[in-house]
C-alpha cells in the first residue's frame, strides 16, 4: 500500500481536472436557456444557474434562513489518501463558505478502482474527509459509492445561510478592495507532486485548510461579493465575478501571495493543462500590460481548495486590487 501513488490512476488532479471553463460556460448556458417546467413558489430559488455561475445554489425557507446546497469530487491531487480526504472535503464544504454560509450536514462521493486499489485506502480518503467536516462542525452520513478505474472523492454538502448576509458573484461594488484568503501555487505544486512524488507540506495544509473564519470575518465585516478560487484560477474566477457584477476588477500582481515552492515548481515546467486552459480562456477578457508570460500562469494556475476572492477587507488577509468601473477589460492586471 505505502509504494502505490494515488496520482498515477488520475488523468488529471484535484480541481484541474474540470472541463474547461469555456466548454462550461456554453454547456450552462445551454441549461439555462432551455429552462424548464416551473417550481413551487414556496421555495424560491435565489442562486442558481442565472447567478453567474455561484458556488452553490441557495433556495430561501423563510426571511431569516435560507438552505446552501452543492456538490464537489475530483481525482487524487495527492498520493497520501487520507490527505487526499481532507483536501477534497475542504474544496466541498468551501462552497458553502463561499456563499458566506454554515455547512451542516455532508454525503460522501466515492468512485473507485476496485480491482486495481485496496479498499483501505479508501477507507482512509473517507476518513480525511470526515475529520475535517467534523471539524468544520458538519455531520457526515453514508453517501453514494460506484466502481470506476479512476478514483475519485468528495461530498455533497448542505448549509444554511441568512438571505441577507450572502455572498455573491454578482454584488461586487466599484470602490471597494479586493481580498485574497490562500495563497496561489497549489496547482504547480500537485503537478510536480504528481510527476515527480516530491511532497509539498505547506501546499497540503493550505488545500486542506478550511474557508469557515476567513468567510465569517467576510460576513461580519458587511461583504456581500465573493467566490472561492479554485480549478479556473484566480483570474478565471476574477473574470466571473466582474461579469456578473458588471464591473473591472484590478489586480496588483506584486500583492498576490504564492506558497514557497510555486515559482521554482514553475520555472522547472510543472504547468498543468488545466492552468493553461485557463488562461487560454480568460486572456481575451484580461488586460494584462506588460505582465510577463509566468506570472500570467502563476495568475492563471488551477487551485486546488483555494482561498476566497472578496470584495472588500478583512482584517488579516492581504488586499491584492480593487474593484473598478466597468471598462474596456473585465480583469486588470498590474504588473
Amino acid at each position: 500500500m505505502t509504494e502505490l501513488r494515488l496520482t498515477q490512476f488520475a488523468g488529471g488532479g484535484g480541481c484541474a481536472c474540470k472541463i474547461p471553463p469555456g466548454e462550461l460556460d456554453d454547456l450552462v448556458a445551454t441549461l439555462a436557456r432551455t429552462g424548464g417546467p416551473p417550481v413551487s413558489p414556496a421555495a424560491p430559488l435565489l442562486v442558481g444557474l442565472d447567478g453567474g455561475g455561484d458556488d452553490a445554489a441557495v433556495v430561501r425557507l423563510d426571511a431569516e434562513r435560507a438552505i446552501v446546497t452543492t456538490a464537489d469530487f475530483f481525482t487524487p491531487v495527492v498520493d497520501d489518501p487520507y490527505d487526499w480526504g481532507r483536501i477534497a472535503a475542504a474544496n466541498a464544504l468551501s462552497d458553502v463558505y463561499a456563499m458566506g454560509g454554515t455547512p451542516w450536514a455532508a454525503v460522501n462521493l466515492l468512485a473507485w478502482p476496485r480491482e486495481t486499489l485496496p479498499m483501505e485506502l479508501a477507507a482512509e480518503v473517507l476518513r480525511g474527509g470526515r475529520d475535517v467536516a467534523h471539524a468544520a462542525g458538519c455531520q457526515v452520513s453514508g453517501g453514494h459509492s460506484v466502481t470506476d478505474p479512476e478514483p475519485k472523492y468528495g461530498m455533497s454538502v448542505v448549509g444554511m445561510v441568512h438571505p441577507d448576509r450572502m455572498l455573491r458573484q454578482d454584488a461586487a461594488e466599484p470602490g471597494r478592495p479586493l481580498t485574497l484568503t490562500k495563497p496561489l501555487g497549489s496547482g504547480v505544486l500537485n503537478a510536480r507532486h504528481k510527476t515527480t512524488g516530491t511532497v509539498f507540506p505547506e501546499a497540503v495544509e493550505v488545500m486542506a485548510a478550511l474557508n469557515r473564519d476567513a468567510s465569517l470575518a467576510a460576513v461580519d465585516a458587511g461583504i456581500r461579493a465573493g467566490t472561492d478560487v479554485t480549478g479556473f484560477g484566480l483570474l478565471g474566477h476574477a473574470y466571473k465575478m466582474a461579469r456578473a457584477s458588471g464591473v473591472t476588477l484590478a489586480v496588483d500582481a506584486a500583492a498576490v501571495p504564492y506558497l514557497a515552492d510555486a515559482r521554482a515548481a514553475l520555472a522547472d515546467g510543472f504547468v498543468s493543462g488545466g492552468t493553461r486552459r485557463n488562461l487560454g480562456w480568460v486572456e481575451s477578457h484580461v488586460d494584462f500590460g506588460n505582465t510577463p508570460d509566468g506570472e500570467r500562469l502563476l495568475l492563471a494556475d488551477a487551485q486546488t481548495s483555494g482561498g476566497l476572492l472578496l470584495a472588500g477587507e478583512v482584517p488579516g488577509y492581504p488586499v491584492i486590487g480593487e474593484v473598478l468601473p466597468r471598462g474596456e477589460a473585465p480583469v486588470v492586471v498590474r504588473a
